[in-house]
């Protein structure tokens, strides 16, 4: 495995409950200036074999990444069992609930 697939994987697993970060500032926390792409393929390979919070992760601009469907509003369901609040739009806001935006 790749040294930097190693440190998103790390940088994944360090968002604790209540918490969601964006694909960039994951990247960022990484070390990788303009990983964000990086970011959503480790998540779409390795989200089972390494048990990530996928669900944690979201756009740079709050809102979840997934389009409408049942991926979508498991997402949503799994951030608010954890406390975070979600719009019906599926936005969050990065200042109150964002883990790493302060990068």
């Amino acid at each position: 495995m790749l040294p930097q697939t190693i440190q998103i994987i790390n940088a994944i697993k360090a968002i604790p409950p209540g918490w969601v970060s964006s694909y960039r500032d994951i990247a960022f926390a990484a070390g990788l200036a303009n990983g964000a792409r990086q970011v959503a393929r480790v998540l779409h390979s390795m989200t089972r074999s390494h048990d990530l919070p996928w669900h944690r992760i979201i756009k740079a601009n709050g809102h979840i990444a997934l389009p409408e469907g049942a991926g979508r509003e498991l997402q949503i369901a799994l951030l608010r069992s954890e406390g975070v609040a979600v719009s019906d739009a599926g936005f969050v806001d990065l200042d109150q609930y964002g883990f790493f935006s302060n990068l």
